[in-house]
C-alpha cells in the first residue's frame, strides 16, 4: 500500500515537471518566433500581442536612473506598424541573450537581455505571456531603452 502511494506521488511529480517543461519549451519557441518576426519586420508580430497588452518602456537616463513610461495599446500598435517600415529601411535588428522562462500566477514570464542594433550595451526586457485558444499572447511587455524621447509620452493617452 505504501509503495502504491509513493508511486502515485512520484508519478505526479514527474508528470507535473514534464508539463511545465513542455509549457516552458513552448514559451521559448514562442519567443524565438517573436524574435524572428521582429527582426524580419513581419506583420504577424502584431498578432503575438493581446489587444489589451500593457507596454512599458523603462527609459534609462544618462545618470542611470530609470523612468517607466506606459504606452497605451492602441498607440503601440499604430506606432509598431509605422516603426516596422522605418526599421526595415534602416536594417534595424535586436539581439537577445540569457532568455529564461518562469511560470508565474498570471502566465509565463520570459526575461532576456536585448542588444539594440549597432550598440554595444545590453538592456533588460521581459514579456508576460498567457495561453489562449489561439496560442500564446503577450499580455505585458517591458523593455529598457536609452531613447530619451519616450519621456515625452509620460502620462499621455492614445
Amino acid at each position: 500500500m505504501k509503495l502504491k502511494i509513493l508511486y502515485i506521488i512520484i508519478s505526479m511529480f514527474f508528470s507535473s515537471s514534464f508539463i511545465f517543461a513542455s509549457v516552458s519549451q513552448n514559451a521559448v519557441e514562442f519567443f524565438k518566433q517573436y524574435e524572428n518576426y521582429a527582426n524580419n519586420y513581419n506583420e504577424e508580430l502584431l498578432n503575438m500581442y493581446s489587444p489589451e497588452v500593457k507596454i512599458i518602456r523603462e527609459v534609462v537616463k544618462p545618470t542611470g536612473e530609470t523612468v517607466d513610461v506606459v504606452i497605451p495599446a492602441k498607440r503601440f500598435f499604430k506606432e509598431l506598424k509605422i516603426g516596422q517600415k522605418t526599421a526595415k529601411l534602416r536594417k534595424y535588428k535586436n539581439k537577445y541573450r540569457n532568455v529564461t522562462v518562469q511560470e508565474i500566477s498570471d502566465g509565463i514570464k520570459i526575461t532576456a537581455e536585448r542588444q539594440p542594433a549597432k550598440e554595444n550595451y545590453w538592456l533588460k526586457m521581459y514579456q508576460i505571456v498567457q495561453k489562449t485558444d489561439s496560442g500564446f499572447k503577450i499580455k505585458e511587455e517591458m523593455m529598457q531603452t536609452k531613447v530619451q524621447s519616450f519621456l515625452r509620452h509620460i502620462d499621455k493617452g492614445e
